[in-house]
């Protein structure tokens, strides 16, 4: 038997079960409230109804003839993962619960049961599904974001700055022989910050992609102290700017790790520029790097004011900007972003610990090359920490 009570626009409940007589009680349960109902007295089909009738919730009886209800739970959990699957049964033991659980079940409700157990564990379910949709329709909408500021960094920031870097190779060539030693030097470092800026720009792009594994396409050994170098080189204009000393502390011979150099020293400049940003004046920063068994680990330490607890589980989500930071110090929330995901393309970690009216230490842990077992060739150290 197949049934189907319809009520447009409200909750869609399924109701498998052997029994006539538990189809018509749990029906009669659930009338009047804000539900469809649809009921079958097999597996098969009541599985041919979970795709006609598209359920929020489906109570599953276990011991049917046919399809057995661990099957049913399995093959609606392939159908859709997001329905919510509740078994009822009369032959309730702990093993069986626990089975239904590893199936994909929610709950699990015994035989006999009251109209008020039935309805709790209903409203439940339900309140299971809907946060679950809404769990999904925030990652949708987070990935529309994402790719939304994608096409924004593209169209409006690379666009114009290619066009610039091409006119300025013109004007290079067309003025060669009226510019002075000095003038030349103005233009080619012109040149250079402009193709700094357009490669950072195509690496938030590359970053910002659903694709992150092109990061590893150019994978070699990185020196780590030559990254805390240039990043302190790039910074170090913003902190002398706020009277604020970068303290260096770097482990001898550190092991290199496989990585991109340019990516990674984008990150030890993301996360040192904030220290910087949110940094007292008059301060100091201090940035240490050391091995720790097989990873090179980076810490910055600020004296700023701080992350509140309410917004450290969420600063590395895209576009967060925290509550506790005055609102002329918050940024988009993208580079704490951008930073985890070259981290996590690394197969690193990066993480924060942090207490408002004390300052914060970011750490990045990556795995370096172990000799050992890697072949790959001696890297020279290209600088060393700036203090």
């Amino acid at each position: 038997m197949e049934t189907v009570q319809a009520m447009d626009n409200r909750s869609k409940i399924l109701i498998i079960d052997d029994e006539e007589v538990v189809l018509d009680s749990c029906s009669q349960i659930l009338r009047g409230g804000n539900c469809q109902v649809a009921t079958a007295m097999s597996g098969d089909s009541g599985l041919k109804l979970v795709k006609e009738f598209q359920p929020d919730l489906v109570y599953v009886d276990l011991k049917m003839p046919g399809i057995s209800g661990f099957d049913v739970i399995g093959r609606i959990r392939e159908l859709d993962p997001t329905i919510v699957s509740i078994v009822i049964t009369g032959y309730a033991t702990v093993s069986s619960a626990v089975e239904a659980m590893k199936n994909g079940a929610y709950d699990f409700l015994p035989k006999p049961f009251t109209p008020d157990e039935f309805r709790l564990i209903t409203r439940r379910g339900l309140d299971k599904r809907k946060l679950t949709l809404e769990t999904i329709a925030l990652r949708k909408e987070k990935e529309m974001l994402r790719e939304n500021f994608a096409a924004i960094v593209s169209h409006e920031l690379k666009a114009p700055l290619g066009a610039v870097q091409q006119n300025l190779y013109f004007l290079s060539d067309e003025l060669s022989a009226q510019l002075t030693n000095e003038q030349r030097k103005r233009l080619e470092r012109m040149k250079v910050n402009i193709s700094d800026l357009i490669n950072l720009i195509q690496t938030w792009l590359r970053v910002l992609s659903v694709d992150v594994s092109k990061i590893r396409d150019d994978f070699k050994p990185v020196s780590m102290p030559s990254v805390v170098s240039k990043a302190i080189e790039a910074v170090q204009p913003h902190a002398v700017r706020k009277d604020i000393e970068i303290v260096p502390s770097i482990g001898e011979s550190l092991r290199p790790v496989n990585g991109d150099e340019g990516t990674l020293v984008e990150t030890v400049i993301n996360i040192l520029g904030n220290a910087i940003k949110y940094s007292r004046a008059a301060s100091q920063v201090h940035i240490h790097a050391e091995e720790e068994g097989n990873n090179v680990l980076i810490s910055v330490t600020d004296t700023g004011p701080g992350i509140s607890k309410e917004d450290l589980p969420y600063i590395f989500n895209d576009f967060y900007s925290g509550k506790a930071a005055p609102a002329s110090e918050r940024g988009s929330g993208i580079g704490l972003a951008v930073a985890r995901r070259i981290v996590e393309a690394h197969n690193g970690t990066i993480s924060v610990e942090s207490e408002l009216g004390k300052g914060s230490t970011f750490v990045i842990r990556l795995p370096n090359i172990n000799p050992e077992s890697h072949n790959e060739p001696a890297l020279e150290t290209n600088g060393s920490a700036k203090s």
